[in-house]
């Protein structure tokens, strides 16, 4: 048997040992040229050994056989997948809402629906038949070529004809290749879940295998097992590539192992199509893995698009998050990323809510709520902020009542604010050049920036939700921005479809219709599944809390799952009665001047503008500083004169606004320390009559 150097001598190291002929034998003449016999050029035995080499590789695959069948047979499953495209999948969605809608007696819904779903087939009928049709004429024109070629040319021909098909064939059916070993592979144990013995694979260094396992690396015959006998990276890798193989998923590779207190963790890459393949199949491998329902998370990776990150859960990915830091009164910035929750990988979420309309949807159950409140202690901490409440139905932010400058939830109440704030925006576009701030507004301590939560948006009136969605249009540049609050993300709750329009978006546990109209049709391949996320009971928490987010200032919008963070109702009060402690931001004098300067919008049934105090006053909210010494006569007239936007008043013109008779009104003028009326200049027609004037007033 040959040896390695002398099948491979131009990959020895060891330089040949020469070999000296016999001795001749004693009376034996040996002739010259007959004593050692002729050496072969180097060149010639490297390309022997070359040709031996490939004679070997050629016949161990079986000449490429098997390759050729598998390269065309994955040609024909490419051409299967672009033949239909993704049309079952959208039809699929489309027949899925029209279920939900026709379970919730949606009938409008349900007729745009049903007119969706034909719309839809009847495209797919027209991609397949030009995609039929396309393929057809090159079959046609390709199939005429070879046929006449093979007819013309001879038994050369033939063989030339048949060669490039099984060279294409094979060329399309070669094995990804393997990863080399390390110097000093690791031999993996053999094991009860039916790892394989003797395989190499890269060592684990801290627990991970960054460079990966290769499908090819695994015997044919591995089956998965249930995640909890993996004991090493390895193991769990072995457990993944073959149940992706079962569920006849592409898979390339896996890496990025690591285990976590919770399961484990690592990066899958398939080989052809998307990741979808593996959200498809999510039910199924959660059994082979035998994990809990939707207990397999994968998240679709945007900078490489063959991967996705699978997380094995089998406990709280959440339990060992960070509690909320403590905010003190006053202490950050509406325009500084302060931190929200925690991704499930262990990153923060941090937020900054300055110029950014919000929309927050989750089922009952979802913990709405609870969002809208870790949002607004955010908001009441800042110096810079104002925060208001609006709820038609709910408590809000009821919790952090004292931390909220106007909390709102009458149908009147609700009106006159958003009127109120969608002037002020009008008015702060006029003002902010003049205070050089430029195309947008600075929020600052002096001219802070205004937030609105307003949760249960599809239970206020048709005029409330005009002005919100009107307001959303305006108000990002002035620093006026809303954050809604949704049960759902459709046109049934939300009355017009504003849903994608809206920069930062937070969805809970929710319906599937719900994740298409908040992140788009094509959202769940992607990896957006908050649908999949379970609401709470009455006895679990569950998912309550958790959201996918797009649009969050400063991260990029990748299909991850947040836990919000969790504020207890004492907590929170404790909070609200710190920052009343401290005192509330106002609103600042500035925009208040400056919306006098502005026309009302032309909007029906515009709800009577009201001034800055007298709206405080509607919302049952404490008075601008400033008024908050003064006699409950004189708050009042000072209201009414605000309402009125007057700066003076005739006697007899105030005491009729305030239900009194003249006397009756000196009377508790007097007890408040007013001085009697006295001359106030020109009003009401009249050059200089009797009455009082806000500066007296202001100064009792």
């Amino acid at each position: 048997m040959s040896t390695a150097a002398e099948r491979h001598p131009h990959l020895s190291v060891v330089p040949p040992v020469p070999t000296q002929p016999p001795a001749p034998l004693e009376g034996v003449v040996v002739e010259p040229s007959k004593a050692v016999e002729k050496v072969r050029p180097s060149w010639l035995q490297n390309r022997q050994a070359q040709l031996d080499a490939i004679r070997r590789h050629a016949w161990q695959h079986r000449l490429y056989l098997p390759w050729a069948a598998r390269g065309y047979g994955r040609l024909a499953g490419r051409w299967y997948d672009r033949y239909h495209d993704d049309y079952p999948d959208m039809i699929d969605a489309a027949r899925q809402a029209l279920r939900e809608a026709g379970a919730n007696k949606q009938t409008d819904r349900q007729t745009e629906l049903k007119a969706l779903v034909k719309e839809r087939r009847a495209e797919h009928l027209r991609h397949r038949l030009l995609y039929s049709g396309t393929t057809a004429a090159w079959a046609v024109a390709g199939g005429t070529g070879l046929t006449v070629g093979g007819v013309t040319g001879g038994l050369w021909a033939d063989l030339v004809i048949a060669a490039g098909l099984w060279l294409y064939g094979a060329c399309h059916g070669k094995p990804e290749p393997a990863i080399e070993p390390d110097a000093s592979p690791l031999t993996i144990r053999s094991s009860a879940s039916g790892f394989a013995p003797g395989l190499l694979a890269v060592p684990a260094q801290g627990g991970v295998i960054p460079q990966g396992v290769t499908i090819e690396q695994i015997p044919a015959d591995s089956k998965p097992f249930p995640v909890r006998q993996a004991n090493t990276p390895e193991e769990l890798a072995t457990c993944v590539l073959a149940a992706l193989r079962k569920e006849n998923i592409p898979v390339a590779e896996v890496f990025d192992i690591s285990h976590q207190p919770w399961g484990w963790q690592c990066t899958v890459r398939v080989s052809e199509g998307t990741p979808e393949a593996i959200i498809k199949a999510a039910g199924g491998l959660e059994t082979s893995f035998d994990l809990g329902t939707n207990r397999l998370r994968i998240q679709p990776l945007k900078e490489r698009r063959a991967c996705a990150t699978l997380r094995l859960i089998e406990g709280d990915p959440f339990a060992t998050a960070p509690a909320p830091p403590y905010r003190a009164p006053k202490s950050v910035s509406i325009t500084e990323r302060s931190r929200l929750g925690t991704s499930i990988g262990g990153d923060p979420l941090e937020i900054s809510l300055a110029g950014v309309m919000g929309l927050i949807v989750a089922a009952s159950g979802g913990g709405k709520t609870g969002i809208l409140q870790s949002l607004g202690e955010v908001a009441t901490a800042c110096y810079d902020n104002l925060t208001i409440d609006l709820d038609p139905f709910g408590d809000g932010l009821e919790d952090l009542h004292d931390g909220v400058r106007l909390t709102a939830r009458t149908t009147e109440q609700i009106e006159a604010t958003l009127a109120f704030l969608l002037v002020l925006a009008k008015g702060r576009a006029r003002l902010r050049r003049k205070l050089g701030m430029g195309n947008k507004w600075r929020p600052s301590a002096a001219h802070p920036a205004v937030t609105v939560f307003f949760d249960e948006f599809p239970k206020a009136s048709e005029l409330a939700q005009l002005l919100a969605f009107e307001l959303l249009l305006v108000g990002r540049k002035e620093c006026v921005e809303v954050e809604l609050a949704s049960q759902g993300g459709t046109t049934d709750y939300l009355g017009k479809n504003i849903a994608q329009m809206i920069a930062l978006r937070m969805v809970g546990p929710c319906k599937r219709v719900d994740t298409n109209a908040v992140f788009g049709d094509g959202a769940a391949p992607e990896g957006w599944l908050p649908h999949r996320l379970d609401p709470a009971t009455d006895t679990d928490p569950k998912d309550a809390g958790h959201v996918f987010a797009q649009g969050v200032p400063g991260l990029a919008n990748q299909a991850v799952e947040y836990a919000i963070h969790h504020f207890d109702a004492a907590i929170l009060s404790k909070l609200g009665a710190e920052r009343l402690e401290a005192g509330l931001v106002e609103l600042d004098q500035e925009s208040i001047d400056g919306m006098a300067e502005v026309d009302l919008p032309e909007i029906p049934n515009f709800p009577e503008l009201l001034s800055w105090p007298a709206l405080l006053r509607l919302c049952g909210a404490q008075p601008p500083v400033g008024h908050a010494a003064a006699h409950p006569i004189v708050a009042e007239a000072l209201a009414v004169m605000d309402e009125r936007e007057v700066d003076r008043m005739r006697t007899e013109t105030l005491a009729a606004a305030l239900h009194l008779t003249v006397d009756e009104l000196k009377a508790k003028m007097r007890a408040a320390g007013v001085p009697d009326p006295s001359g106030i200049g020109p009003t009401e027609g009249l050059q200089n009559p009797r009455g009082y004037k806000r500066e007296t007033l202001a100064s009792a």
